[in-house]
């Protein structure tokens, strides 16, 4: 069949691909440890599930306006000026079937066929696969693992043509758990502003920081706020990924743009999703400190077990994922992904699609006894 070029220029998702490969073993009754998962392992919390099913029994499930339900759009402008200092209205907000519809959307609506969009690598393995589907160029800005990833705006300022778009930022960054710094955030603002560049700030992550504070990069000035769109949701936090509710927050024009946009492709998010979401912002702290601590945990029993096996990583400040360097093995890392699942039975997702070959990206969205049993198992295939 004659497919058409938006469709053949893109890739599958290697993370759910791997995903797929190791519940198919599984089913097989293999003692697959994931160490894939680009989720929670935790439930979704039970006031969350009752609030939601509270409003499938009083019939709450017909259509709710495109850009979402106003309680739900009050409640992530409340979120935004508490948690992130800023200051969007309820007309300022689109809710979308969730961060990754959220990030289709800005693009969409924002680029045109050649328009170049920055992507700091390594990244989330999907950012150049939608800058594709929207028609336009992902421009890969490579940081060095020599400074453990960290922005490099030498790098970025050349990459920078009169083409260039927008940037992508993503803090606490997925593969690596990178946390940005104000002054790295401070700079990249400058540079947008003075070449006019949007920054499209992801920040799904930003409850699951472990050695210091989430800084939203519109928040630094008025300035920065006007060139910057702000993508969160409820996926990560609330262990909600199932559910699709993911949000945006930018300039009334383009929300406006983006709601046109929606409401030919999607319509509204769900609506009973919509209620849990809005139950979700309701809940207090306990929840979030919660799946902080235990993922701390983890990702501490982690680090000291590769440590322990003289494997090096970066050590992540944020997110649930650990990057870990493999460049000592030749094939790269797709075969060694595939080596590791056929002859220790370790799901990983390799860094090649991340922008990042030498590496290998390992989840501790599990438990500890998983962790303890997986890392043995990598160990004695990194060191036999």
């Amino acid at each position: 069949m004659d497919f058409s070029k938006r469709v053949k220029s893109i890739s599958a998702s290697q993370t759910l691909k791997i995903t797929s490969l190791i519940k198919k073993l599984r089913r097989e009754g293999r003692s697959v440890i994931n160490f894939a998962a680009g989720e929670p392992d935790f439930d979704t919390p039970d006031e969350i599930k009752s609030y939601a099913k509270d409003s499938i029994d009083s019939g709450f499930t017909k259509y709710t306006p495109v850009a979402g339900i106003l309680e739900l759009r009050e409640e992530i402008a409340r979120k935004f000026r508490l948690q992130n200092n800023l200051k969007y209205s309820p007309n300022q907000i689109v809710v979308s079937s969730g961060a990754k519809h959220s990030l289709i959307n800005v693009l969409m609506t924002l680029i045109d066929e050649g328009d170049e969009v920055i992507i700091m690598a390594p990244y989330w393995l999907s950012y150049p696969e939608m800058v594709k589907l929207s028609s336009g160029v992902p421009v890969i800005v490579s940081f060095s693992r020599e400074s453990g990833f960290r922005p490099d705006f030498d790098k970025l300022k050349a990459a920078i043509t009169e083409n260039t778009k927008c940037i992508i930022l993503n803090s606490p960054t997925n593969p690596t758990g990178i946390v940005w710094r104000e002054d790295e955030l401070q700079s990249l603002g400058r540079i947008a502003l003075e070449r006019g560049i949007f920054i499209i700030s992801d920040e799904i992550y930003e409850h699951l920081i472990y050695e210091s504070e989430h800084i939203s990069i519109g928040s630094l000035s008025g300035e920065i706020f006007r060139n910057t769109i702000t993508i969160n949701g409820v996926s990560k936090s609330h262990a909600m990924t199932g559910w699709r509710i993911g949000w945006i927050g930018a300039d009334i024009e383009l929300v406006s743009e983006i709601t046109k946009m929606q409401s030919q492709m999607t319509s509204n998010a769900s609506s009973i999703s919509q209620k849990a979401a809005f139950a979700a912002l309701k809940m207090d702290d306990s929840w979030l400190s919660f799946i902080k601590k235990k993922f701390k945990e983890r990702r501490d029993v982690m680090m000291q077990m590769l440590d322990g096996y003289g494997i090096s990583f970066i050590k992540p400040e944020g997110a649930f994922y650990l990057f870990m360097d493999i460049s000592r093995f030749k094939g790269g890392s797709l075969f060694f992904a595939q080596e590791l699942l056929d002859k220790k039975l370790v799901g990983v997702i390799p860094g090649e699609p991340f922008g990042a070959d030498d590496y290998i990206r390992l989840s501790y969205a599990t438990s500890i006894e998983n962790i303890k049993e997986g890392i043995d198992r990598i160990g004695k295939f990194f060191n036999g």
